[in-house]
């Protein structure tokens, strides 16, 4: 193995296991630890991926991406405490990715790749509506739903490669709709409970690294030319 990949996989790779072995930990032993320890691994989960970006990435994008992981790191954390609060901060997040991958969008698009961006916006808030109407929140769920659309249509319009990238933003959705119907009552909380969190953090880590080795392939670019 060459010195450089030798010395990245030694410096950075651990951050990696780390935070799916935590990740792992929650999913597994939540439910048998004291309730700060478990809010403390559930927040290990993405913010070690936080680490891991900022140690491997540089620049605007870099601090986007690494402050994207960080939200959603308090973000986990503080759904414990409060739903409303916790979305709120999933929301910001949502809302500074969708900067990152404005950052990032291709300039040549095809039609399927604008129709799918399309789809994600109309679907995701029609989706959450549903789940949640007549009840007294579902507007909000909506609105939270419409940044998370944001969010994945950005993502799947950006030049970061679509089948880890943007199918990461498709799995977050996909488990936050099942938080949005499980909460309104209209889906299995048991089936969420071995759904959601599995989703959401495999979702979570295909973005960081493919973001992060993205912006990396860039700057080994820059630097041979």
């Amino acid at each position: 193995m060459p010195r450089p990949a030798r010395k990245a996989l030694i410096d950075h790779r651990p951050w990696l296991l780390a935070s799916v072995i935590a990740s792992l930990g929650y999913f597994l032993l939540s439910d048998q630890l004291p309730g700060l320890f478990a809010m403390a691994l559930k927040g290990a989960g993405v913010g070690l991926l936080a680490i891991y970006a900022a140690r491997r990435s540089r620049g605007i994008d870099g601090a986007l991406i690494t402050a994207i992981l960080v939200l959603a790191s308090l973000a986990d954390i503080v759904l414990e405490i409060s739903f409303l609060f916790g979305a709120a901060l999933f929301a910001l997040s949502h809302l500074v990715a969708i900067a990152l991958y404005w950052r990032n969008r291709r300039v040549n698009l095809r039609a399927s790749q604008k129709q799918a961006a399309i789809a994600i916006l109309l679907l995701v808030p029609a989706i959450a509506a549903l789940s949640t109407w007549p009840q007294a929140n579902w507007h909000l769920a909506t609105l939270y739903a419409a940044a998370l659309a944001g969010m994945s249509a950005s993502a799947w319009i950006s030049r970061f490669p679509r089948y880890r990238v943007g199918v990461g933003t498709l799995l977050f959705v996909v488990s936050d709709l099942m938080i949005i119907a499980r909460e309104a009552g209209r889906f299995d909380p048991i089936v969420a409970d071995w759904m959601v969190w599995p989703l959401y953090y495999v979702g979570q880590i295909m973005i960081a690294t493919g973001v992060v080795q993205a912006l990396r392939n860039d700057t080994a670019k820059a630097l041979h030319r």
